[in-house]
This record gives structure tokens, sequence and C-alpha cells, in this order.
């Protein structure tokens, strides 16, 4: 469980997090997104005990991170974007080496270690050094490193960055395994909209150290983004000035007119969608297409955070 409450953290002046509230159970995956410097890292910092706040409390697995960091950190796998590895040890001297700070005996650092290098399509590379890696052989061993102890809480940054397709794969299907056992609270910090969409749960959009949406895709599409949005193909393009735009205004809310092409929202779409056909059909023009249009995480965003 990961549990923020009016966190707020000033650097002099400058507030870097403006009270943000988060609350993730176990078994949910909340994907943090925001454009840079918007108080991302600060939060993560904040909740994993690293960095104090100015004022409000956090709590991982029902322990402050304040008064309590040691247990905190026992009980958190991190990633971060640069993973900071040692690049002179091998793939497994670096997991045994985080293995005995978590207290775990060396056959059961191998055993799992192994499993990792196999899980991510590493199984022969455990001994070789991190130095010789790629950076998205080292983010997968920055991954490993944050899995290996079994955490109850995972904060995860950018982990698919540098990734080609079929490791970034790997890894969200490890995420989604780790989310759906039901054991992990999992926040993820990232800029891949699509990514986010893909896996969480829920989203939070912080702006200038605030969140400023929350809830799943389904429920902030409709809160920050409207009624639907459909588009109206028709057969000839439609004049400009139009005289009988109000006519069709007053069934649904337009929203564009290019050409032929007429983009407009309705809250009844079963209702005044026969009605527009009718009215356009009776006006001389012929409906070629009438198409739902998709609308995603990204239109959302810029919704949020644009200036």
């Amino acid at each position: 469980m990961i549990e923020a409450h009016q966190l707020y953290k000033n650097y002099d002046d400058f507030e870097a997090v403006r009270g943000v509230d988060l609350r993730v159970p176990p078994g949910e995956l909340l994907a943090l997104l925001g454009p840079n410097g918007a108080g991302k890292t600060t939060t993560i910092r904040m909740i994993s005990s690293i960095l104090q706040p100015t004022s409000g409390w956090a709590r991982v697995a029902g322990h402050d991170t304040v008064t309590a960091p040691h247990l905190v950190r026992r009980e958190i796998g991190m990633l971060t974007e640069q993973p900071g590895l040692y690049e002179r040890m091998t793939g497994m001297e670096y997991l045994q080496f985080y293995g005995r700070l978590y207290g775990m005996n060396k056959q059961a650092v191998e055993t799992h270690g192994r499993a990792l290098f196999t899980r991510f399509d590493m199984p022969h590379d455990y001994d070789r050094r991190l130095g010789e890696f790629s950076k998205g052989m080292k983010q997968k061993v920055g991954l490993m490193r944050a899995m290996l102890h079994d955490p109850a809480v995972l904060l995860l940054d950018e982990p698919t960055s540098a990734m080609d397709p079929h490791s970034a794969k790997l890894v969200r299907d490890a995420i989604t395994t780790l989310r759906d056992d039901g054991k992990r609270s999992i926040i993820l910090c990232t800029h891949n909209l699509a990514e986010a969409e893909l896996l969480a749960d829920r989203i939070a959009i912080i702006k200038a150290g605030k969140v400023v949406a929350q809830g799943t895709a389904v429920e902030l599409k409709a809160q920050l983004l409207g009624e639907p949005l459909l588009e109206l193909m028709l057969d000839r393009p439609l004049p400009r000035p139009w005289g009988e735009e109000a006519q069709v205004a007053e069934l649904v809310e337009i929203v564009s007119i290019d050409g032929a092409c007429l983009r407009f929202r309705t809250a009844v779409p079963t209702q005044t969608n026969p009605q527009l056909i009718r009215l356009l059909t009776t006006l001389g023009f012929g409906v070629i297409t009438l198409t739902h249009l998709t609308q995603s995480l990204e239109d959302v965003y810029l919704n949020v955070v644009a200036p």
C-alpha cells in the first residue's frame, strides 16, 4: 500500500511539490504522468524516503517514510531512469551485492537472479560485466534489482526507455504479472502514454507540483474531453459560410468543418445521429461514412498540461 497526503517539498522559495495526494492499494498500478520538472521525481523520492517532505506525510506498507525509513526501504523495489549500475561487476555479482543488502542468502539470489536473466531474454549474460551491456540491457538489470527481493511496492521510472520493441514487451509483460498477482502497489512514471494506458489501472497527471487530474483512462477522457467525438464524411464539401450551419448546431455540438468532413459531439448519438443525417440529406448532401473517433490518453494529457 502506498499513501501520500498533502505532500509538499520546498527548495527555498520554490515549491517543487504542492499538496500531492495519492493512494495505491495492492494489486493496482498508478501511472504518474507530467512534463519534465512537474514534480514526479521529487514525489517518488519522498515516497521512497530518499527525501523528507517539507510538510504532509507518506506511508509505504504502513511505515512512515520519515520516522521509519529503514522499514520503508525494505518494502520498496525502485528503478530510476538512470539505474546507476556498478559497471565493473558482472550481472550476477551485482544482484548478489544487492541481495546481501536485503538479507537474502547467496543461493536464493543465484536461483532468482538466473530466472530473472532468463525472463528478460538474457540467459547467458549474468557472467558478463555490466560495462559491456547496452543501455537497454542495463535498464533490464536495474529492473531485476528492483524485483529481486519480491518487494511489496515498486517505483518504476521510465522502465522501457532505450529498449527495442521485443525487450520493451518483455518488461511490460513482467510488470503486468507483478501487478496482477494482487500483492504489490506499483507507481510507473513514464512519458510513453500508450504504455501508461496499456498498463495502468489509474492515472495521475501532475503539473507544476500539483496533481491536476486523476482517474482511470476512461474517466479522464469523459471528464476532460467531453462527449464522444464523431466524424461525418459527405459526398461533397460543405460551403463556408454555410447558411444551414445553425440548423446542424441545434442538433449537435460542431467541433470542426473541413471540406466534406464534419466533426461533432453529442451526448445521445442514437437519437441525434439519425436526425442529423436526415437534415443533411434534406439539404442535398449524401452521407458516405459516420465514424466514432477514438480519443487517446495523449489527447487527455495535452488538454491538461498545455500552457
